[in-house]
C-alpha cells in the first residue's frame, strides 16, 4: 500500500494518515521498515508502536536492500494498489482484502447463529406449542377480526368459544366458526387461540 504525504508532515500527520488509511482497513502491521526520518523515530512514533506491539525496523544509508521502493520511483507506483490486472481481472492485493472479508463474513455468520439459537431458546422457554385435539373448545383472538359488531375498543380480547374441526399441522386448527364469524376462514394459527374453560355456573350463574 502506497500513502503520498508533504515533506513537512509530522509524527502526528504521519500517525494520523497511517491509521485512516491503512490500518483501519488492514489492522496493526507486525513489522514497519522505515528510514530514520525524525517523524519515525519520535518519541511519539515509537511509544505508540511500543503499545501495539509492532516492530519497527529503520533502514541505513546507502542500503537500498531494505527500503529502495520507497526512496526512487514511488509517485510511479502510486495507483498500484487499484489497477486491476487483465490477467485476473483484480487489483494486487485484492487476496489479503479478500482474507479479511472472509474472516469477517465468518465471524459474522458464527455471530448470527449464536443469536438465533439464543433466541430460540428464550423463545422455547416461554412458548410452548400448545396441546390441541379435535372436539375441544378453544378460544380465538379478536385482535384481527373485523366481523364483530360494536365499538372496537370495547370488544372482548378473545372470541368464542368454538370446537376445534380438524388439525393442520402442528402450526394451525380449523374451527366450527358460529354467529358472526360463521361467514369468516375457519383456519387459524395457534399463537391466536386460547384453550377454553367453562366457568362454574354456581358461581357465575
Amino acid at each position: 500500500m502506497f500513502l503520498p504525504c508533504h515533506r513537512d508532515d509530522t509524527a502526528m500527520d504521519t500517525a494520523i494518515m497511517i491509521f485512516n488509511k491503512a490500518i483501519s482497513h488492514t489492522g496493526l502491521f507486525q513489522n514497519i521498515i522505515s528510514d530514520r526520518d525524525p517523524k519515525f523515530t519520535s518519541a511519539l512514533w515509537t511509544n505508540l508502536h511500543n503499545l501495539f506491539g509492532t516492530k519497527l525496523s529503520f533502514s541505513t544509508a546507502y542500503h537500498p536492500q531494505t527500503d529502495a521502493i520507497l526512496e526512487k520511483g514511488w509517485n510511479a507506483r502510486l495507483p498500484y494498489d487499484t489497477l486491476k490486472k487483465d490477467l485476473v481481472d483484480i487489483h494486487p492485493t485484492a487476496s489479503s482484502f479478500k482474507l479479511m472479508l472472509d474472516k469477517a463474513r465468518h465471524h459474522a455468520r458464527r455471530c448470527m447463529q449464536d443469536s438465533f439459537k439464543y433466541a430460540k431458546e428464550i423463545w422455547d422457554k416461554s412458548h410452548k406449542p400448545p396441546d390441541s385435539k379435535i372436539g375441544e373448545l378453544v378460544l380465538v383472538s379478536s385482535v384481527n377480526l373485523n366481523n364483530i359488531k360494536g365499538p372496537k375498543k370495547l370488544k372482548d380480547s378473545f372470541a368464542g368459544p368454538f370446537m376445534i374441526k380438524a388439525l393442520h399441522g402442528s402450526n394451525a386448527v380449523q374451527l366450527e366458526l358460529t354467529g358472526e364469524l360463521m361467514n369468516k376462514h375457519p383456519a387459524f394459527p395457534v399463537s391466536l387461540i386460547e384453550p377454553y374453560s367453562s366457568s362454574d355456573k354456581e358461581l357465575f350463574p
